[in-house]
């Protein structure tokens, strides 16, 4: 992985083309770029997100900021029941709950 500001980049090699290739993954714009050698690659890096924010400068729009910390999840309402219990029974916020259980599986 690779960061540049608070966007971070995934890499692979194309043995075919003999080129690296990126792609921004933590923003729904799709951002990508490209290089022949690590150096390329860290300048095209760079310069992508810069495009990126001038492009969206450029157009009045703020550019999508990589995770904002909200996070939609869709139960049916037996299941939102059971979750709300459980935290309720552990004393904690539906919110704090969930956090916990979620970071604690991703580990």
């Amino acid at each position: 992985m690779m960061k540049y500001k608070s966007y971070i980049a995934v890499v692979e090699f194309d043995d075919e083309a003999n080129i690296f290739h990126g792609e921004v993954i933590n923003t729904r714009d799709v951002i990508t770029f490209q290089g022949r050698s690590v150096k390329e690659l860290h300048e095209a890096f760079g310069d992508s997100i810069e495009d990126y924010l001038a492009f969206c400068a450029k157009r009045g729009e703020e550019p999508e900021k990589p995770f904002s910390g909200r996070f939609v999840l869709r139960l049916n309402p037996e299941e939102h029941r059971r979750i709300v219990m459980a935290a309720k029974r552990e004393s904690k916020s539906l919110n704090a709950w969930a956090r916990e259980h979620l970071i604690a599986d991703a580990a």
